[in-house]
Formats: structure tokens, sequence, C-alpha cells
């Protein structure tokens, strides 16, 4: 990425353009990786969300989902 950054008025010193260039690439930085974030897939959405054991039926079965599976 390379882009060219002009100073059209003033003559700023070495560091004050240091500084304005980390504040510009801290807001590039952001941006990209709130687009990325808006382009994640959530959770509940996920597919292992869709491969979960099955409900159990029958008497009892209410009490035992209290219980600990032993997977």
């Amino acid at each position: 990425m390379s882009q060219e950054i002009k100073v059209v008025r003033g003559q700023p010193t070495d560091e004050e353009l240091a500084a304005v260039l980390m504040v510009i690439t801290a807001q590039a930085a952001a941006a990209s990786l709130a687009s990325k974030r808006s382009q994640l897939r959530p959770e509940w959405n996920a597919a292992h969300r869709g491969v979960r054991k099955s409900f159990e039926h029958g008497a009892g079965t209410w009490r035992r989902s209290a219980l600990p599976h032993p997977y």
C-alpha cells in the first residue's frame, strides 16, 4: 500500500510528519479490522451448532438433562 502524502502549507518537522503518519496508519488499520469483523460469521450460526446431540425422549429425561454427560 503505497500512497503519496504532500505537505501543502507549513514546514513540519520529521517528528510531526511521523506522528501524522502514525495516526493515518492507525485509522486505516482500525477501518480494515472493522470491515473484517462485519464479515465474520456469527457464532450462533456456526456449522458445529447444527451437529449437536439430539434430545432424548422418555420418562426421566428431564431429570437426566441436568446431570453431566459422559462424553
